[in-house]
């Protein structure tokens, strides 16, 4: 059910028009609706890790963020079919997780073991998160390096909201001629900007500039 809504989600935004996917998005409600939800999220500083994989020639560098997700709505669990995907300010979009091996998440949740003891894979994360603090959940999200000439980049992070929204699609019409319909998620955007060289990618650091929440 994970990977059919992930999927799901992909062909949704692949519909959506350049200026969208550019990084013009609706605004979620104000006030959600009674019957409407958002975990509760606490992130830390993403950061930078470089690996020498097995049967791998060169070490290869992953960036990663860590979640902390709680349920405190009203529901007994709540459901997370997650999505994330970096975007850079050259317009390169980078899906979390593509060819990122277990090995890059077993050193990460080594490293941070102190802090996050029960850390988990997104992609193995359980799809309900289940009400309270007792049963909140540590995530690592990781992407592949990405365009060494960003300058910026943000992070979208969506399935921790149940709010969607219907807009129709400016070009696509269905069989009877009316516009299609194109169906977006509340996402966690994250920006931060890049210092440093790009030549010196290892020394490169993160400053965080922004937090919103987006209909993507």
């Amino acid at each position: 059910m994970k990977i059919l809504a992930a999927a799901l989600f992909c062909t949704v935004f692949a519909a959506l028009p350049a200026q969208t996917a550019a990084g013009t998005f609706p605004a979620p409600a104000d006030v959600q609706t009674p019957n409407q939800w958002t975990l509760d999220v606490v992130y830390d500083q993403p950061r930078q890790i470089t690996l020498k994989l097995p049967g791998e020639k060169e070490p290869k560098r992953f960036w990663y963020i860590i979640l902390t997700l709680t349920n405190n709505s009203s529901l007994a669990d709540a459901a997370f079919y997650p999505f994330c995907e970096l975007m850079t300010d050259t317009f390169r979009i980078v899906p979390a997780g593509k060819g990122v091996r277990r090995e890059v998440f077993g050193r990460i949740k080594l490293k941070h073991q102190g802090r996050y003891p029960f850390l988990e894979r997104l992609d193995y994360v359980d799809n309900k998160i289940l009400q309270g603090a007792d049963n909140a959940v540590d995530v690592a999200i990781i992407w592949p390096d990405f365009d060494a000439r960003a300058k910026e980049i943000t992070l979208f992070i969506a399935g921790m909201s149940n709010e969607t929204k219907a807009i129709n699609h400016p070009a696509k019409k269905d069989a009877n001629g009316n516009p299609e319909k194109v169906y977006l998620r509340k996402t966690l955007a994250l920006k931060y900007a890049i210092g440093g060289d790009p030549k010196l990618r290892a020394s490169a650091a993160l400053r965080f500039k922004q937090k919103s929440w987006v209909m993507r």
